[in-house]
């Protein structure tokens, strides 16, 4: 007959039991606190974001990022309309316009990522903490085919004053402001330098000479270098790498000067804020990612010592017009408003 353990053994290993279930919970506990899954909205070019990703992936392996991708016009309106019940975690690369038009409604959380310091003052909300930090600026460029100018006998535009000749008619494509935060930037910048009515004026010049108004800031640029048509009016970034890929396409800077904005990274207010959004937007800002921006991005957050892209202007912030971020979202909806009642019957069929 087995020997019955006396009670103070008995309770001695109980308590080893208890002790060692509550070490298998709290691991658990911890590993589900450390394997985070963040859900981040981005307005990054479709064919750049992954290469960036692949970085944070192999930095933090422990974080699942769940990426949601759309032009700025979309992830702007799916922001505003999730205001109530957000989804999104961290917002990357998304026009500091439609940031600051979310801050307005109440919906970042202020957060200082590490090398806020180092930011450009023109490149960041200034208030401490900020709400939104920038981490680079893409700007209005031209992509003309020049293979297609060459057969139509078209002159390469060099200003946006030549973009209204009627040699160009039906031979330019654009996006639409509503949409895309390329068209956005591009009337913002056209009202912004010329005037209320001068602006309008010269944007219904251009719209006779418009064949089409795309909901891709990146599209125009697509259609150029695939030979639909001579003229797309996109961003530098999406020629330059076209050019890259062998296509017959040439960025041309319009003399004006281009319309910017920031591509800008907040985190979203939340019952609950995650601490691994944190982490994420310390990384977006981070050098060993900013150094691959400016592979291909002449204007950074902060100098990062990478020789300015090929293709772009030799001195890339004199290129930017004087730029009031303020002005264009305070004014966004009743800029698109008017835009919209103008210009619309042109545009591509929404999916």
């Amino acid at each position: 007959m087995q020997k019955e353990l006396p009670m103070c053994q008995r309770v001695k290993l109980f308590g080893t039991f208890i002790m060692l279930i509550a070490l298998c919970f709290l691991a658990v506990s911890t590993a589900v606190a450390i394997a985070e899954e963040l859900i981040v909205y981005t307005a990054l070019e479709d064919d750049e974001y992954p290469g960036y990703l692949e970085l944070f992936k192999k930095a933090h392996p422990d974080i699942t990022v769940k990426i949601v991708r759309d032009s700025t016009g979309i992830v702007t309106a799916k922001l505003l309309a999730e205001k109530d019940n957000p989804q999104a975690d961290v917002v990357w690369g998304l026009a500091a316009t439609s940031l600051l038009v979310c801050d307005q409604a109440g919906m970042l959380e202020p957060y200082a990522p590490k090398d806020l310091a180092k930011v450009n003052p023109l490149m960041r909300d200034p208030a401490n903490p900020p709400h939104w930090v920038g981490i680079k600026a893409w700007e209005t460029g031209f992509c003309v085919n020049t293979v297609e100018v060459k057969a139509q006998n078209l002159p390469v535009p060099t200003s946006l004053a030549d973009l209204v000749k009627p040699v160009y008619k039906g031979k330019i494509v654009m996006p639409n402001p509503a949409s895309s935060g390329t068209g956005f930037l591009t009337v913002s910048a056209i009202l912004q330098s010329m005037g209320d009515k001068k602006g309008w004026e010269f944007l219904d010049q251009l719209h006779e000479n418009i064949a089409q108004y795309t909901h891709s800031g990146s599209k125009p640029c697509k259609m150029a270098g695939a030979g639909e048509f001579p003229i797309g009016i996109s961003f530098g970034y999406r020629g330059i790498i076209q050019k890259q890929k062998g296509e017959p396409v040439e960025t041309v800077f319009p003399k004006e000067g281009s319309g910017w904005d920031v591509e800008a990274n907040a985190l979203i207010k939340k019952a609950s804020v995650k601490s691994g959004a944190r982490v994420f937007l310390d990384w977006a800002l981070a050098p060993e990612v900013m150094k691959v921006y400016a592979k291909v991005y002449p204007v950074t957050a902060y100098p990062t010592g990478v020789p300015i892209p090929e293709g772009y202007p030799p001195d890339p912030f004199k290129q930017l017009i004087k730029n009031d971020f303020n002005w264009a979202a305070k004014n966004r909806d009743a800029i698109l408003a008017e835009w919209s009642k103008r210009y619309e019957s042109k545009s591509e069929p929404k999916k």
